[in-house]
Order: C-alpha cells, then structure tokens, then sequence
C-alpha cells in the first residue's frame, strides 16, 4: 500500500552554515563597528545578543537572509524571549524540529475533513499517510502545501 511520511525537520549543517555566514556578514557591517553583538549557536538553539533593540532586530533579519540563502526554512526558527544581562540584551530563538502533538492532529483532521481516500496516523513526532493509489497521496501533499500551517513540512519516505 502507498505511503509517505510527513515531517519538520532541519538540516543543522546548512544551520551551522547560515550562523557562520550571519556572524562573517556581522563582522562586516559599518554599522556595528565598536557594538558588542554575537551570533550563538548551541544544541537548543540560536542566542542573539546586542546593545540595543534595533540592534537586535537587524540580526534576527541577517540571520533570516543566511537561512533563506541556506535553503532553511526560517518557520523553524521559535522566539523563546528576550532577556537583559547587563548591556546586553539577548533573544534566544529555539529550532524546532519535529511535528508537535496538536500540529500533528491538525493534519491528520485536515485530511479526514477533505474526505480524501487516504489514512493518517501520528507515529511519535511524524505523521504516516497511506492510500490505496498514488494519485491521492499526491492530492493529499498538494492539500497539505495548500493550508496555512506555520510549519516547515518536508515529505519524505514515499513508497509505492
């Protein structure tokens, strides 16, 4: 029988990449010549670190330009909030990866609510969809692409 996984997750090479390439193009900048800012990247996630709030927002866009030319999607990145240390403000942004249990059962309820002739079940952080023909699995990717789910979905595992 036809099936796919639907999954969310992140290369972390192309992330290491993407931080690499943010903190060459911060060291580059005029505008933060002389400005205590960093880029720190631990198995959690991304710290980003500056003097000022709009400090802080002119990285989290050169991270998000390091990502997009990565071909990472930035929907990965979560906001955990923002802390002050000193002078230092700092923001810490979570990578998530894998399909969360509410996420996971929005899916699974918006293909029974299109009717189509596929079943969907939620293995662990993963959810497995099978039918009986290609052509409604594919149907069912392209429904899926289609909704708004804030979530970076690869497709992957699809056997015939």
């Amino acid at each position: 029988m036809p099936s796919f996984d639907i999954v969310s997750e992140i290369d972390m090479h192309e992330v290491t990449n993407a931080v690499d390439q943010a903190k060459r193009e911060l060291g580059n900048r005029w505008d933060f010549k002389n400005v205590e800012a960093d880029f720190e990247l631990d198995d959690k996630g991304i710290t980003l670190s500056a003097e000022q709030e709009f400090q802080l927002e002119q990285l989290m866009d050169m991270l998000r330009m390091a990502f997009a030319k990565r071909n990472v999607d930035t929907r990965a990145l979560s906001e955990d909030g923002e802390s002050r240390a000193g002078k230092l403000m700092k923001q810490h942004l979570a990578l998530r990866q894998g399909i969360e249990t509410a996420d996971a059962k929005k899916i699974v309820k918006l293909l029974k609510d299109a009717k189509m002739k596929v079943q969907a079940s939620i293995q662990g952080d993963k959810v497995r969809v099978t039918g009986k023909k290609r052509d409604d699995l594919q149907a069912a990717i392209a429904l899926i692409k289609e909704s708004d789910l804030d979530l970076p979905l690869q497709y992957n595992n699809f056997r015939d």
